[in-house]
């Protein structure tokens, strides 16, 4: 069993915004992780959201695969996807769903997946709401990141990187029966997250492990406890680039416990025609950008090519 580790915890509903932001730079720096708390999503609309997912992933295979992934919307069953690709082994042990930018926002217009509302009425409308209510949740957070960077609270909205933002919602589920294999296998094996930030809701069941060191050998893993009404938030690959390592994008993974398990990802990134180059608040003539631009767009393509394999 690995240590637990005891992440920060940021209140978005703070009314010292100075202290929340730096409080947030502080986690984002050494972490990479933290839990937000008071950020004004019913505890009631989190339990329907689970209960939906629940019956989705209870549908037969056959069911399921009428929806299955196209342009990153819709089902992805059991092994379709590897994170770690060093490894050898058929895949991670989850399926999953995602819902991509809604009509409303998306600027590609409606390309999302639903299952038919004859088997599942209530699904679409629920999905919907929660996606807009953390997409608010997000937009509240990048502003106090904005002025945890030392930058105007309206900073990346106003550059236009998330007006419109890219956003996906991804239902997963861990299967709690393990396969027996010679070769290890994970829920999700050792992955940092690609794009800005990730909102993560969970059932409470344990698994999620993060290793705050990822260039050395062995990693040493520590375990993410649960906390009631709180997402766990991590910064994703693309705002370490944007802030030039300054924010750390940590290396985390999920364990098999022999439990079932349900989360929802919510992953928050900047339009695809969004410009990533470093931020002018972290860099300077004795730290210059460590990466060359690159548009947010090409560079996810590339992310999912490598994972998906396609």
């Amino acid at each position: 069993m690995a240590n637990p580790i005891e992440l920060p915890i940021i209140d978005l509903a703070s009314v010292d915004r100075i202290s929340a932001a730096n409080s947030l730079r502080q986690a984002c720096v050494e972490y990479g992780f933290f839990y937000l708390t008071n950020h004004g999503i019913e505890e009631e609309l989190l339990k329907r959201v689970f209960d939906e997912s629940r019956k989705f992933f209870s549908l037969p295979l056959e069911d399921k695969m009428k929806l299955v992934r196209k342009k990153n919307r819709g089902y992805t069953p059991l092994y379709a996807e590897k994170l770690d690709t060093s490894l050898n082994s058929k895949g991670d042990s989850k399926e999953s769903f995602y819902v991509g930018p809604l009509e409303s926002i998306s600027t590609y217009g409606n390309l999302n997946q639903w299952p038919s509302a004859e088997v599942l009425p209530s699904w679409r409308s629920i999905m919907e709401t929660y996606y807009e209510k953390v997409l608010y949740v997000g937009k509240r957070l990048i502003s106090l990141m904005a002025m945890a960077l030392n930058l105007e609270e309206d900073f990346f909205e106003r550059v236009k990187d998330f007006n419109p933002p890219s956003a996906f919602l991804r239902l997963l589920h861990y299967p709690g029966e393990l396969e027996c294999s010679e070769k290890e296998i994970y829920g999700a094996s050792a992955h940092s997250d690609y794009g800005v930030m990730t909102l993560l809701a969970t059932d409470g069941v344990g698994g999620l492990q993060v290793c705050r060191e990822k260039s050395r050998e062995p990693h040493v893993w520590e375990d993410v406890q649960h906390i009631n009404g709180a997402f766990v938030v991590n910064i994703g690959d693309m705002m370490e680039r944007w802030t030039n390592c300054l924010f750390r994008s940590t290396l985390h993974r999920v364990v098999q416990t022999g439990q079932e398990r349900y989360s929802m990802a919510f992953f928050l990134d900047s339009n695809e025609d969004c410009m990533v180059e470093c931020l002018p608040s972290c860099c300077s003539e004795s730290n210059p950008p460590r990466f060359p631009p690159i548009r947010t767009g090409d560079y996810l393509a590339e992310k999912f090519r490598v994972t998906y394999g396609s």
